[in-house]
């Protein structure tokens, strides 16, 4: 199975790396953008039988590593 995990920061976190794209958008002309928000995507293959069981096991996966939690969230796509 293949599993992609999105991670952002959670709402009211500081993004600057965001902040920074947002300012450059607005340099090369697109002054219209706003709340830019930059995250990362983590694609894998997972030998799982099941959809359900694979999703809970990706959702262990960041809990524990792929995605700090305090300052973070996610989101699990299992196909």
């Amino acid at each position: 199975m293949k599993a992609v995990v999105h991670v952002f920061l959670k709402p009211g976190v500081l993004d600057v790396q965001g902040k920074a794209v947002e300012q450059a958008l607005h340099g090369l002309g697109w002054p219209a953008v706003g709340h830019v928000r930059v995250g990362r995507t983590i694609e894998f293959d997972l030998a799982a039988g099941d959809a359900a069981a694979a999703e809970a096991e990706v959702k262990a996966m960041c809990e524990k590593l792929l995605a700090n939690t305090v300052i973070e969230s996610y989101r699990v796509e299992v196909a």
